[in-house]
């Protein structure tokens, strides 16, 4: 008798859970004009993830690059774990559908956000918290002197300086930047890998580890071992550049990697793409594939139909019908 597979549901938390940017909240909340600070170093992680591939550097490592500045800027344990906790948004329906998932099958949370914010989000939806990987991080635990502390401020104001960029489409080194954005990109290297290195506080960055990128690829795999699972025997939902990785051991694996929300890093590399305002499709999916695997979405297509898009759509819905019930039958009207 053939051994029914054991199959895992993992999903990332923010986009698929809940609506949050942990990383991006505080620092608009605690650095000066935090919310462009951010958006620039999170673009540059893109760039070095992504575009020049560095070495030793993964997508999510946003995270510890601005660790520095928090503490500059005063942000400590306990004023991230309260503000963590009084943040927190919930994607409509995910409760119930880790609940439903969780009476199912093993289920896991894997996230690039801070462990204090997931620590939060697992009390709040009475997921298991022993279930999730995160990124820890101890601010307390790094000292900052004063002149450390006024230097990172100068370079805080520095980096808001640097002109804007966007990445282009294909780009694939420095000189497919834009002017502007080889500034950009040639300033903050000389910060974070010239300046920053020569500080006591650059300590955080080379200690804190994201779960981003590869890292999420690992902590799939280790469930995936722990569990007695196959890749294949995976679904996993994802919805950013930190789950390209994971998305693509998936799909070489043979198992389900579902973009919800995505951007276009993370829709490029998925088997699925869904839109929605509820988290209930993303149950709908994973039942699917507790009950049939990969299989069970060989033809699987959900689309609006309007009047550019109808005809591609009926030639697809056709040539299917005819292979579910036969080109005889398929071929009536």
């Amino acid at each position: 008798m053939e051994r029914t597979p054991r199959r895992i549901f993992i999903t990332d938390c923010e986009g698929p859970i809940t609506r949050n940017d942990n990383a991006a909240e505080l620092s608009e909340a605690f650095i000066p004009k935090g919310d462009r600070f951010f958006s620039k170093i999170s673009l540059y992680d893109d760039y070095l993830a992504e575009v020049t591939r560095k070495p030793g550097y993964k997508a999510g490592d946003t995270l510890r690059l601005i660790l520095p500045f928090f503490r500059a800027f005063g942000l400590d344990n306990r004023t991230m774990e309260r503000f963590s906790r009084r943040n927190i948004r919930i994607i409509p329906q995910a409760d119930c559908m880790l609940r439903e998932l969780l009476d199912l099958v093993p289920a896991y949370i894997v996230s690039t956000s801070y462990s204090p914010y997931i620590r939060a989000v697992c009390e709040a939806l009475g997921f298991p918290f022993h279930n999730t990987y995160s990124t820890s991080v101890d601010l307390d635990r790094y000292q900052l002197k004063e002149g450390e502390r006024k230097a990172l401020k100068e370079i805080h104001a520095r980096i808001l300086d640097l002109p804007d960029f966007s990445i282009p489409r294909g780009a694939g080194s420095i000189e497919d930047m834009t002017e502007e954005g080889r500034v950009a990109v040639q300033e903050l290297d000389r910060i974070f890998w010239a300046l920053l290195p020569d500080m006591e506080i650059n300590r955080i960055i080379e200690d804190v580890n994201p779960v981003g990128g590869r890292e999420k690829a690992l902590a799939i795999e280790s469930i995936a071992e722990a569990e007695g699972a196959e890749l294949r025997d995976v679904i996993y939902v994802g919805d950013s550049i930190t789950d390209v990785d994971a998305f693509r051991m998936l799909k070489t694996a043979g198992g389900m990697t579902v973009s919800f929300n995505g951007n276009s890093w993370a829709v490029k590399e998925a088997s699925f793409a869904v839109t929605s305002h509820s988290a209930l499709p993303i149950g709908w999916l994973a039942i699917m594939f507790v009950n049939q695997g990969i299989r069970g979405f060989e033809d699987l297509t959900l689309s609006r139909v309007t009047p550019d898009n109808r005809e591609k759509i009926s030639a697809l819905s056709c040539q299917v019908r005819k292979t579910v019930r036969t080109d005889k039958i398929g071929s009536l009207g």
